[in-house]
């Protein structure tokens, strides 16, 4: 090969672009031999023996100019390296060569391992590549260097990108919160922080189901702003779920006297609310914050017209969520519930604006299909996984006629978590769609795949899905099984039975109650592990009358506890269990002041852990003789349980939704013996159970026979029932357009 040495370079480039790396070495062997003090020449050839895998060969080379000068001109050489290696890293990036960036920053770390640029582009490619391990991050020195030199600003953007790449890989590792605590002196205010951090806080505490982390991470952002509100929400909302309820009440309570706008001090209140009734037991609180919820909606209605924002509105129907966990007054609570969720609906739909308008109007410029084709059934939900709608609504989705309906599931914030049964809906139906958390986007997606009849399994419950069918994306919508209804107008019915709502209901519900002919929930039955409670452990004797009561802080009523206090008094060598999620102390404290006003020895009284399963959970039933509901919001995934696990139940009726579930499933699987009209009753039936084993026998027996007989435990039926439904309704839609 003939070597031009004046056109050596331009050579070199053309074989280089062409991966002719021998060639291009070629050249640069000759010019060496031409121009020896050229220390560029040594540079790019070691560079060129670097890319054909000769790392050895390639040091060597570089060291040959540095081998007989001072340590200044080492320094000056070496600078002069670095420069050519690289620009041919960036060069290579530009053209997305990762592999061959990623040895050439190394190559340049060996040379310079301080250099912090490198340091983030060599754990950016690595990323890119898959092959980063989150300990490089400490392994590599980047961590250790951000908390050295908390001066050098400029890296801002740098980094800035690179957290949000690794919090995208590896966002539960200590050293990725590591990461992001180093990283806090360098951004220039605390909005940039925020921006960054919040999203990874939501997606850890919220789809991740971290919330211990999530709130860890909400703190940083508050070193920089500490009276930040909208942190400070999000901060007690995760600590409430991570069950640390003291921080959480504390953080609701900064959060209101933080909070001057109206729909902002509702949602404060709402916070705190939370947090009091999760914990259980602080029930003076409790009503004072519910008064104040109630007085502070009463004048956000009156005060309309009213300048709010989108987020505000968001926030607003969640709150009233609390109220019927503490009354049972249907009529008063719907009359704001209804009120409220019209301004909602109002409101919603003029910041979709223009959006909502052209989507209005190519809906009416469409033609309303026939009465009898194939129904496409869009079922709404954050909520099927591991979660009580998760494990009622499975059925009707098994059992739906795939021939006369098109289903498809709408998985609000789709968990990133192992959770089998979310992954079994996700398998069951051909229809599919993870939908993400913003609600236009959602509602999009729902009107582009032309469904018909949307059925909401959220209500009230999740702000998001409030929202979506608000934007009315589907011609029918229906509120079923994870709540009462939500009030909003857009909503044309909410699913019943003959039980479930009063006969006067429909004078207070906006949406059109659809009673289906027996029951509004049907199961085949549920899985049972093996049961881990043994009397003997729980120093009960053998003969003993053990009473139960398993339900979250959320529904522990003062009246209701007083109710049972009354029966164990009545009721000699009798016992109560207390279960469900609450915090410890304050659950105890709340049984023991009740149990020593009524007279009850506190050494009665056993409080039981969670189970890890569910399953273990409902063989664990087994160890009661009689479980006592609560009031006036009753159980409903549990009190199924109980019944399928034939144990003898006691309710207490009311006329709100949530005080009639127990009725309902009770009269569908054939008992009557349990359900109280009357507080008077219901200690009376409790004493009865408690005091009659043969009674209690019976209606065991009962339940065992049901499970062949009874509506509650026929879900196939149930489905039947449904789909006749959803054809009746879509008939009336058609029929009206």
């Amino acid at each position: 090969m003939v070597v031009n040495l004046v056109n050596w370079q331009r050579q070199a480039e053309q074989y280089l672009s062409e991966g002719n790396y021998t060639s291009a070495a070629y050249v640069y062997e000759e010019a060496i031999i031409a121009e020896p003090h050229i220390t560029s020449h040594y540079w790019h050839l070691g560079l060129i023996l670097l890319l054909q895998g000769q790392e050895a060969e390639a040091q060597m080379t570089w060291m040959l100019p540095m081998a007989e000068v001072d340590e200044e001109e080492i320094g000056k050489l070496t600078n002069e390296l670095l420069q050519v290696l690289e620009t041919e890293a960036i060069q290579r990036e530009k053209f997305e060569e990762f592999s061959v960036a990623w040895v050439i920053r190394q190559h340049i770390r060996e040379i310079n391992p301080s250099n912090i640029n490198n340091l983030i582009k060599i754990i950016t490619l690595s990323i890119k590549l898959n092959n980063f391990e989150v300990d490089d991050l400490m392994g590599l020195g980047l961590i250790q260097y951000l908390k050295t030199n908390e001066n050098d600003k400029v890296l801002y953007e740098e980094f800035k990108s690179l957290i949000q790449e690794v919090l995208k890989v590896e966002p539960l590792h200590s050293a990725s919160f590591r990461l992001l605590e180093a990283s806090l002196p360098y951004f220039s205010s605390s909005n940039d922080c925020y921006e960054i951090f919040l999203p990874v806080a939501m997606r850890i505490g919220h789809t991740m189901k971290c919330p211990a982390l999530a709130a860890e991470i909400l703190k940083l952002i508050l070193r920089l702003d500490g009276n930040n509100v909208e942190v400070i929400r999000n901060l007690a909302t995760f600590y409430q779920n991570s069950q640390n309820y003291n921080q959480g009440i504390k953080v609701a309570k900064q959060c209101y006297s933080l909070s001057h706008d109206l729909p902002d001090k509702i949602f404060a209140i709402h916070l705190l609310l939370r947090g009091l009734m999760n914990a259980g037991g602080y029930w003076e609180e409790v009503c004072s914050a519910c008064q104040k919820l109630e007085s502070l909606v009463q004048e956000l209605i009156h005060s309309q017209p009213i300048e709010i924002s989108e987020i505000q509105i968001l926030r607003l129907l969640t709150p009233l969520f609390a109220i019927p966990h503490i009354k049972d007054n249907p009529v008063e609570f719907k009359t704001i519930n209804n009120q409220l969720a019209k301004f909602f609906q109002a409101s919603i739909q003029t910041f979709a604006g223009e959006d909502l308008n052209r989507y209005s109007q190519l809906k009416q410029n469409k033609k309303v299909c026939h009465a009898h084709k194939k129904l496409k059934i869009g079922y709404l939900s954050y909520a099927l996984r591991h979660h009580s709608v998760g494990w009622l609504a499975r059925w009707l989705i098994q059992y739906h006629d795939k021939d006369k309906f098109e289903t498809h599931i709408y998985f609000i914030d789709y968990k990133e978590i192992n959770d089998w049964l979310q992954e079994w809906y996700f398998n069951q139906v051909s229809y599919p769609h993870k939908v993400g958390i913003d609600a236009w986007d959602i509602a999009e997606k729902i009107r582009n795949d032309e469904i018909d009849i949307l059925i909401d399994l959220d209500s009230l419950t999740l702000d998001i899905t409030s929202e979506v069918v608000a934007l009315k994306p589907a011609p029918v919508q229906v509120t079923w099984l994870g709540w009462d209804a939500s009030g909003i107008p857009t909503v044309d019915y909410f699913i019943a039975d003959p039980y479930v709502l009063p006969d006067t209901a429909q004078n207070y519900y906006t949406e059109k109650i659809w009673r289906l002919p027996n029951t509004y929930i049907a199961v085949d039955g549920f899985e049972v592990g093996v049961p881990t409670l043994r009397r003997d452990e729980l120093n009960i004797p053998d003969d003993a009358v053990v009473y139960l009561s398993a339900q979250r802080g959320y529904k522990r009523h003062p009246e209701t506890a007083r109710w049972q206090m009354k029966i164990i008094k009545e009721v000699p060598n009798s016992y109560l269990l207390i279960k469900g999620l609450a915090e410890e102390q304050a659950i105890q404290n709340f049984f023991y002041k009740i149990a020593d006003e009524e007279g009850v020895d506190c050494s009665r009284l056993r409080f039981l852990q969670q189970d890890m399963l569910e399953a273990t959970h409902r063989a664990n039933l087994g160890i009661a003789d009689v479980v006592l509901d609560t009031y006036p919001y009753n159980g409903a995934t549990t009190t199924l349980e109980t019944l399928w696990m034939g144990i003898p139940l006691v309710t207490r009726i009311g006329e709100q939704f949530a005080a009639r579930n127990s009725y309902t499933m009770m009269i569908n699987a054939g008992i009557t013996e349990g359900i109280a009209w009357t507080d008077e009753e219901y200690i009376e039936w409790g004493i009865r159970l408690g005091k009659d084993a043969y009674l209690r026998q019976q209606v065991a027996w009962k339940l065992r026979q049901s499970r062949q007989t009874a509506p509650l435990w026929n879900a196939k039926q149930f489905t039947r029932e449904m789909e006749k439904a959803y054809q009746q309704m879509w008939q009336i839609y058609v029929e009206g357009h």
